[in-house]
């Protein structure tokens, strides 16, 4: 057995430490006030605002290049929105709901479901979002009342390194703190008895973090990502929506678990849906991924993107750099947009989420077609579809099963804070965002109070005429 390194048997003995005394501290306010999680809310929102710079620097710094205008929309401004919506709405999630008794047996008797926080959480954090995974769950955990602490990725340790000082700075650490180390933390983290886990990452590791906490019982949120398809009607292979899908395709260079992964195009408009991509990189694109709103490829997965476009190539497959003009950066470690044109089904970049600048195209001849093979695969996080034609969309809505869901658009739905967002199988399971996160990071406690004129004691033996009237009653005619 390898030895735990001495820097992860110290934070590992640190997360512990301040597990129990995060658990101390709720036990000693276990129902924060509204007043309370507006003010922790308002904190966070001041703390995106003020880190703004370095938290910039920070992305461009772990990615080797990172755009100024997506980290400060996404990252900073996409969490101090969040938490500012969180905070509107937080009086009214926090109301009990009433549900409905029935006064025959119950009498006055009033039922409502109470959402109380769940104690501490912990959030297993990705590398391709550090801060907007870190930091926009948290809105909905501050809101519901717990404790967090936040275990951000190792393959983005100056960002790491600043959200651990941006969290010490901003709060209380028996309110939130972050742990952060290597590897044998991470595997250490999902071991620990939180009383909720929210995990974002690939589904292999989702597996062993979901069989840890099952270990120890405890309830968990997975955003695992997969191939997310965009399906184009015949109506729809125009210049508008294909310059959306590449649009989509570069937010971070496609390391987005909701990015498109791969295109389903009408066979005829294959040659159509290439010739648009070309025009739209050539019009707008130029030099793209020489410039400074290109994300840098993670060093990780430099390897894994080669490989998979060299096996495309191998196996006859037509590969267009969008970009004919430049070439990989290995300094920024930035990539042109690739085309993978009719990907056989046992390709590589068919079998796994691509995560990166390349784009599948593949052919269909029906929408039955199509529908038939989404179904057979596993679950995707989301499913676009561009067409003219509301049936159509209608149509895939209701007849495959996905996390999100997009009619005309792709992603778009991720930044809506009132969309709960999530997976379902292999995919993930669970929400955030919006009230569905509120409710997600709280236990909804059932609560009963008796009143007046009820017949409870028919319930209890020694049974008689009141419970055989009861069941006389009811079965009645």
């Amino acid at each position: 057995m390898n030895a735990i390194p001495k820097s992860d048997a110290s934070a590992i003995q640190r997360l512990d430490a301040r597990i129990v005394t995060q658990k101390a501290a709720f036990l000693r306010n276990p129902y924060p006030s509204a007043a309370q999680r507006r003010e922790h809310l308002g904190a966070l929102a001041a703390m995106m605002l003020r880190y703004r710079p370095r938290i910039v620097d920070a992305l461009d710094a772990d990615f080797g290049s990172h755009p100024k205008a997506a980290g400060e929309l996404i990252e900073v401004l996409g969490v101090a929105g969040r938490a500012a919506f969180v905070a509107e709405h937080l009086a009214a999630w926090m109301q009990a709901e009433p549900r409905a008794t029935d006064p025959g047996l119950f009498g006055s008797g009033r039922a409502c479901m109470l959402p109380q926080p769940k104690g501490v959480i912990g959030n297993m954090v990705p590398w391709n979002f550090p801060f907007e995974i870190a930091l926009g769950p948290l809105t909905e955990m501050l809101a519901a009342g717990n404790r967090v602490i936040l275990k951000p990725s190792e393959y983005t340790p100056v960002s790491a390194a600043l959200l651990q000082e941006m969290i010490t700075v901003t709060f209380d650490p028996d309110l939130v703190d972050v742990a952060v180390g290597g590897l044998e933390l991470s595997k250490a983290f999902p071991m620990r008895r939180w009383d909720h886990l929210l995990f974002t990452g690939s589904p292999q590791v989702g597996r062993s973090v979901a069989l840890a906490a099952a270990e120890q019982l405890v309830p968990v949120t997975l955003e695992l990502g997969g191939k997310c398809p965009a399906i184009l009607a015949d109506d729809a292979v125009n210049a508008k929506n294909v310059g959306h899908i590449l649009g989509i395709k570069l937010i971070k260079s496609g390391q987005v678990c909701i990015s498109v992964d791969y295109c389903l195009v009408p066979r005829a408009r294959m040659d159509a849906f290439i010739d648009l991509a070309r025009a739209h990189a050539e019009a707008h694109l130029g030099n793209y991924s020489q410039g400074p709103s290109c994300t840098g490829v993670l060093p990780r997965s430099l390897d894994r993107l080669r490989s998979g476009l060299d096996e495309a190539r191998d196996r006859g497959c037509q590969v267009i750099r969008l970009e004919t003009r430049v070439d990989t950066d290995p300094a920024c470690r930035r990539w042109p947009l690739h085309l993978v044109i009719d990907p056989p089904a046992d390709l590589l970049l068919m079998r796994e989420e691509i995560f990166g600048p390349i784009l599948l195209v593949r052919p269909y001849d029906t929408l039955d077609e199509v529908i038939t093979e989404i179904n057979r695969g596993e679950r995707p996080l989301a499913i676009y579809v561009f067409s003219e034609d509301p049936a159509v969309a209608d149509r895939v809505l209701h007849e495959t099963v996905s996390g999100g869901f997009c009619h005309n658009a792709a992603a778009v739905h991720g930044a809506i804070p009132t969309l709960g967002f999530g997976g379902i199988g292999r995919s993930g399971s669970g929400r955030h965002h919006g009230i569905e996160g509120f409710r997600e990071f709280s236990n909804l406690k059932g609560v009963f109070v008796r009143g007046e004129g009820d017949h409870l004691d028919a319930l209890a033996p020694p049974y008689g005429e009141l419970a055989a009237g009861i069941v006389a009653a009811a079965t009645a005619g």
